[in-house]
């Protein structure tokens, strides 16, 4: 089968290009590698941000990124990317007929490339998939600001292309419903397909092995946060609630450290990201900076050096479609905090009333992190129970389903 697949915003090679990554980037490359290993062939397409770069990388065997020119070949704004679908179509079509490729599905992953989605479904009848992982909806609900908000041609968007696409492939059984509820998509085009991870590479490392390799003190207990830096984390929240641990638990002082990567830290400080400027202020207000380490982004390769390294991983977002972190965590040993707005507070299960915490809550997220840190029995057994729990949601599982959908 040839599958094609759109993610015009976001290159899944980005992180080897040197640009900040996030899961729709893990999801649209591990799923093509283990769509490829089954058999299908698969092209994924994404918009040229750099003349530099390659135009067609051999991904692995069956899969390749084809990099389109449309519109300047650098970094654009996703918001300001809507003139380029067009040129971005041609395009495609032009190296499908130079080519002389014929695909028998489209996967798009988020609404940018579903509007180019459906301008290619007007000329080539096959199946029309969309992925949005996260929904404009959402985002606005927990916006604190004007400029957090999604504009109404995202919105709109959206209502479209869960009418127009053949089937909606959603993350979790909460993106489903707010699918069915809030968009009025029709529930028998909603396929609930949960994301995967790589257990080859997020497996777990002996912790002095792993602090040794990241430079982390063997003597300190480590909060790790891992993500975008955005407000939509809620890492500010987290700076709080690591506050409130310290002060309850004085034993903990000069003890636990928090550790957030993500964002770019090479330059100096009054050039970081709006966000993380902004966290860096409540770093000092609180009075916490020698327990926070802003780590910057890093490597997929080297993230389960830092998960392994860590004694609990906390994922306060106020809204989070799935949240791979959690898995990639877990896959690693590590316990998860998470907030129960999130897709993947679900999977976790039993230990629910420990792991799962609520949004805007530092008391309550203090109160988490704190059980967890100095219950050493607790976290011994937490370890084990998460590390057997992830193994079925692999990246493997998730591309078997996705293959089962396609060839129906």
């Amino acid at each position: 089968m040839n599958v094609c697949v759109f993610s015009l915003h976001a290159c899944p090679l980005a992180a080897k290009e040197g640009k900040e990554t996030g899961g729709l980037n893990v999801y649209v490359l591990e799923t093509a590698k283990e769509l490829g290993k089954l058999g299908n062939t698969v092209d994924i397409f994404t918009r040229s941000q750099d003349a530099r770069q390659p135009y067609e990388v051999n991904v692995s065997p069956n899969v390749k990124v084809i990099h389109l020119v449309a519109g300047p070949e650098k970094p654009i704004s996703k918001k300001q990317l809507i003139p380029f679908i067009d040129s971005f179509v041609k395009a495609f079509f032009d190296y499908s007929k130079k080519e002389n490729r014929i695909y028998d599905v489209l996967h798009c992953h988020y609404y940018l490339s579903g509007l180019a989605g459906i301008k290619v479904k007007q000329t080539l009848p096959i199946p029309f998939f969309v992925t949005f992982h996260t929904l404009a909806l959402m985002k606005n609900l927990v916006a604190r600001s004007a400029g957090e908000m999604e504009e109404a041609t995202r919105l709109r968007a959206e209502f479209e292309l869960t009418q127009r696409a053949d089937y909606i492939i959603a993350s979790s059984r909460d993106d489903k419903a707010y699918l069915k509820y809030l968009y009025d998509c029709p529930p028998e085009k909603i396929l609930v397909i949960n994301p995967g991870v790589d257990t080859r590479l997020f497996s777990r490392i002996s912790k002095a092995k792993a602090k040794k390799e990241i430079g982390a003190d063997v003597n300190r207990k480590i909060i790790l946060a891992i993500g975008r830096i955005e407000p939509l984390k809620g890492f500010d929240a987290l700076l709080y609630a690591l506050k409130i641990l310290l002060v309850r638990h004085k034993e903990l002082r000069g003890r636990v450290c928090l550790w957030i990567v993500g964002g770019d830290i090479s330059e100096s400080p009054n050039l970081w990201s709006k966000e993380l400027r902004h966290l860096e202020k409540v770093r000092r207000l609180l009075k916490i900076t020698a327990s926070v380490k802003f780590m910057g982004q890093q490597l997929q390769e080297r993230l389960p050096y830092f998960y392994s390294a860590a004694d609990v991983v906390v994922m306060p977002s106020h809204y989070e479609s799935f949240g791979l972190v959690a898995l990639e965590a877990m896959a690693c040993g590590t316990p998860v905090v998470v907030s129960d707005v999130s897709g993947v507070s679900s999977l976790i299960g039993a230990e629910r009333g420990k792991l799962v915490t609520s949004v805007n809550n530092p008391l309550l997220l203090a109160n988490q992190i704190g059980h967890i840190l100095t219950n050493g029995r607790i976290l011994t057994k937490l370890r084990k129970k998460v590390s057997q729990k992830v193994q079925k949601y692999t990246w493997r599982k998730t591309a078997l389903e996705l293959h089962k959908i396609y060839s129906r």
